[in-house]
């Protein structure tokens, strides 16, 4: 029998974790408190699937980052997969992307099952990203900063992480996505520049003009690139690629063995600069989308 409720208690909150962890072993699922403060929101609902009493899955909905859609993110533990878990997560997480006052809803696939499971349901590709990795086996080189900045980092001065944000939102309209994307404030503090010490912000005349972050990872030796941006009229300077190679190296000098990035389809700077500095290609995730109510 089929269990489905949502995750509540730290005990349901921990095996959402570890479903995710067992399916996405590459990316981060976070902690028990990240996610008992992130529940209440009541834009997300998480949940938690057993089969037979025994934990099998996990799911999650809210508002996408780009505010046009939901999103629906149903996981399935491999051993428990073509048992219909996967349509019964789906469908109990519609309900509430209906909720929203959307009329689509996205989902993220890494494997051609996981696609060939959304068609039906009436999902088309969108958009996709590549996950790009920089192993590091030393500090990477540092280019001279452009002439009159002055690098900062956030766990020097903590109140310029909040002051970066107006620059974040200027980037985010520069993203190839199909609808501007947005993180709000409190989202952009909590989960931004979370390895205050590796992430630098760029100064010019006591002006904000350029900002990369650095985030925890869940797997040991593993750190996350967050956002990279620089101000419009200071592009085309060296200023990101200075920004990053300072974060690589705070990595490196700080016993990390890779730092991992996702960038969208259509991203090519930034693709184009990630190759330069020394990242590779290890995989793709495919936006897919439906228009609710799905059949």
């Amino acid at each position: 029998m089929i269990e489905i409720r949502p995750a509540e208690s730290d005990a349901d909150l921990q095996a959402w974790i570890d479903v995710r962890r067992a399916v996405i072993p590459t990316e981060s699922a976070g902690t028990v408190e990240e996610h008992r403060n992130r529940n209440s929101s009541k834009s997300l609902l998480m949940l938690v699937a057993e089969l037979d009493g025994e934990l099998a899955g996990s799911g999650m909905s809210g508002l996408s980052d780009l505010r046009d859609r939901a999103f629906v993110a149903p996981r399935v533990l491999p051993q428990m997969r073509r048992r219909g878990l996967g349509t019964a997560l789906l469908r109990a997480l519609l309900p509430h992307a209906e909720s929203l006052g959307v009329d689509k809803v996205s989902s993220l696939v890494t494997d051609l099952g996981s696609r060939a499971f959304a068609e039906p349901f009436g999902f088309a590709e969108v958009d996709s990203q590549v996950e790009q990795v920089r192993m590091l086996d030393g500090p990477p080189p540092a280019d001279p900063l452009p002439d009159g900045i002055e690098v900062v980092t956030v766990a020097e001065r903590p109140a310029l992480l909040e002051a970066a944000y107006p620059l974040a939102c200027e980037g985010w309209t520069d993203l190839a996505t199909v609808a501007p994307a947005t993180l709000d404030l409190v989202d952009w503090l909590r989960y931004e520049a979370t390895l205050p010490a590796g992430s630098f912000v760029a100064l010019a005349n006591g002006e904000i003009v350029g900002y990369s972050g650095l985030c925890a990872h869940d797997n040991d030796g593993v750190a996350e690139d967050g956002l990279t941006v620089v101000r419009r009229d200071w592009r085309r300077r060296g200023l990101a690629a200075a920004l990053k190679q300072r974060e690589l190296a705070w990595a490196a000098a700080n016993g990390y063995r890779e730092v991992v990035t996702w960038t969208q389809n259509g991203n090519e700077a930034m693709r184009t600069l990630n190759g330069r500095l020394g990242y590779e290609y290890r995989d793709v995730a495919v936006t897919m989308v439906a228009s609710l109510p799905l059949p």
